[in-house]
């Protein structure tokens, strides 16, 4: 690929992105850069190929898409930094930051230039991301170039901007909450005289094969919990004793907190 991709912020998700788009063997790691004030971690990308710097000017005068990967908090003075070498002409800019708006972008680097807002999650280094994105003035060539990109990492799904932090929640935390239940399924295992790594290996592939279930058949979740309870059985008993305790009205709580929260995370970029 001729055109290379400037990810700003060598964090973990940062570098999940590089990563993930090396791994696919559509993107060459020289034509990928990625920065960061401190190289001590970034091992494994140095050892892909992937070029690494601490100048996000330059990173950004050499690139075509730029990814901005950084805290809130940093937003304001990274874009100080490096909108003088913005060129709405050159460059797409797309904003991973959690609870950052387009138009936050825009009060400080101008309204002529593609913005696309995207959401994905960490399992992008892995190419299994869900990956939600929104745009006002991105052209459909150029939303299309950037989807292009996140489902070669996963799957992508262009939405409205309000559903952002919706999304950030079910999709970004929501890699949190699934390992939360797969910690609680190993531990239910163990208690019936599974060794750790045996317990968690059955409850992983287990998600693993259920959420599959769900895409390849398109069906309703509960369709397929129905192929699996039958009447007087163990299933139907467990299922209705977690819910006694609250599973889903826990889960549904937990989901809108999490959205209530992230309202906050604006107040922080500065």
């Amino acid at each position: 690929m001729s055109k290379k991709i400037a990810i700003l912020g060598g964090g973990n998700l940062g570098q999940s992105i590089a990563l993930g788009l090396v791994s696919t063997g559509d993107y060459q790691a020289k034509d990928v850069i990625v920065t960061r004030r401190k190289m001590h971690g970034l091992e494994e990308l140095e050892a892909q190929g992937i070029q690494l710097t601490t100048d996000n000017v330059e990173a950004v005068s050499q690139s075509h898409l730029v990814f901005l990967c950084v805290q809130p908090k940093q937003l304001h003075g990274l874009l100080d930094e490096i909108k003088g070498v913005l060129n709405a002409h050159q460059h797409v800019i797309i904003s991973t930051i959690t609870g950052v708006s387009i138009d936050d972008v825009e009060d400080i680097v101008g309204a002529d230039f593609p913005i696309i807002r995207a959401t994905p999650n960490t399992a992008i280094a892995i190419r299994e991301s869900m990956t939600c994105m929104a745009t006002k003035k991105a052209s459909d060539t150029q939303v299309e170039e950037v989807k292009s990109i996140f489902d070669v990492l996963g799957r992508s799904l262009l939405i409205e901007e309000e559903l952002m932090a919706a999304a950030t929640v079910l999709g970004a935390s929501g890699i949190a909450f699934a390992l939360r239940f797969i910690r609680a399924a190993a531990q239910g295992g163990i208690e019936m005289g599974f060794d750790a790594d045996e317990a968690q290996a059955i409850a992983m592939q287990t998600c693993r094969g259920a959420a599959s279930l769900l895409i390849e058949s398109k069906r309703h979740p509960e369709a397929e919990i129905d192929r699996v309870t039958t009447p007087r059985g163990c299933t139907i008993a467990g299922l209705n004793e977690m819910e006694h305790n609250g599973m889903s009205s826990a889960l549904i709580k937990g989901i809108v907190a999490s959205h209530r929260k992230i309202a906050n995370i604006k107040d922080q970029v500065s």
